[in-house]
């Protein structure tokens, strides 16, 4: 079975496509061929997991009037032009989201290969709605996402697929947390929250925990990780007050994200779909400020949703305030009672098989064309 997988942009939608990957070629023995931009994230992780990557130029659809959005029409036709030929190859392709879903989408319309799609958030995109009307099936990680679908479209829930090292916190949440104390200068018997801005940052995050040490600045119980990004980090750390009994770490970035969800009593974190689905598969209680210029404002969906299932707190982007952060750290932190059924309800939300479920979806869908 041959399985071509669209993608690419951010590490959001390259991890989840990756960790599928893994599951193809592992268990179903698949031949797996990445499809992205030379410019996105996926240039350097997909080769770096062992999988051979195509490049065909592609633009985002931007729903602002400017001239990249009368260009991105035109670039679509001439990338599902370009892939065509390795589309002809597949025997399925996966569209996982990114800018080259579009352009992969009809290129499978046109050579007539199965399509299976996957939506990473609660909201559907753009371009899942327009190949959702060709496609086999389109995977979900949120049930919210299927009603938000043409009526005919067949869907799947499947959750959002994450890395294996993620996976491993489940397992074995003590013994990463003892690491943790050691590779990031945390230290024993504080209880720990952490700021999560992702591999971008997040200034409002940012700014928000720099207020918080400056209110918590005396608790000697606790201890802050703050995960600023690496374009904010010298900023953060310049700004960050002194500090008499609360224990303050800055990290730009954390390339073994599982060490910080093994260590973190809380987090606070975007509801991007990845950051989402790590979050609850790993367990980890967590205060929420959806980025509030998402596109259809999903970041919000995603975010609701968890706070629906138990193991989340929302907190909009303005008013998360530095003090209005604090209150709600302080307020979990103080309940072991609370923090633990938040904790069950995120571990139960979350979709530790995801990755194994699409596999199948796709390998399915090649079955049933034989």
């Amino acid at each position: 079975m041959r399985v071509l997988i669209g993608t690419g942009g951010t590490a959001g939608h390259v991890f989840p496509a990756v960790a599928t990957a893994m599951r193809l070629r592992d268990r179903i023995g698949a031949e797996v061929v990445f499809l992205g931009r030379a410019e996105g994230q996926e240039a350097e992780l997909v080769p770096g997991a062992g999988f051979a990557l195509e490049t065909v130029a592609a633009l985002p659809f931007r729903r602002a009037l400017s001239p990249a959005l009368l260009r991105a029409p035109v670039a679509a036709l001439r990338a599902a032009a370009a892939c065509r030929p390795l589309v002809r190859e597949a025997d399925v392709v996966l569209g996982m989201g990114g800018y080259v879903s579009v352009p992969v989408s009809l290129a499978a319309r046109r050579e007539r290969v199965p399509l299976v799609l996957h939506e990473q958030n609660a909201i559907p995109g753009l371009a899942n709605r327009l190949g959702a009307r060709w496609a086999r099936v389109v995977a979900v990680s949120f049930l919210e996402a299927g009603r938000r679908l043409p009526r005919r479209v067949r869907t799947t829930l499947t959750g959002n697929p994450v890395r294996d090292a993620v996976l491993r916190v489940r397992e074995d949440r003590a013994g990463l947390a003892e690491e943790a104390r050691s590779v990031l200068g945390l230290e024993p018997d504080r209880r720990t929250a952490v700021f999560l801005g992702g591999s971008q940052g997040a200034l409002r995050l940012d700014r928000a925990a720099v207020e918080l040490c400056r209110l918590l600045a005396d608790r000697s119980d606790l201890q802050v990780l703050v995960i600023t990004g690496p374009r904010h980090h010298d900023v953060v750390v310049s700004h960050l007050p002194r500090t008499r009994g609360l224990h303050v770490r800055t990290e730009p970035f954390v390339d073994r994200i599982e060490l910080v969800y093994a260590a973190a009593d809380v987090a606070v974190a975007r509801a991007g779909a990845s950051t989402v689905a790590e979050l609850t598969v790993a367990g980890v209680p967590a205060i929420l400020v959806p980025y509030p210029y998402a596109t259809g404002r999903h970041q919000e969906a995603n975010a609701r949703a968890v706070e629906r299932a138990g193991g989340a707190h929302v907190l909009l982007d303005d008013a998360a305030t530095g003090g209005a952060v604090a209150d709600r750290i302080l307020l979990l932190l103080e309940d072991p009672a609370v923090l633990e059924s938040m904790a069950r309800a995120s571990l139960r939300f979350g979709r530790a098989d995801a990755a194994d479920a699409l596999a199948d979806v796709a390998a399915s869908v090649v079955e049933r064309t034989r």
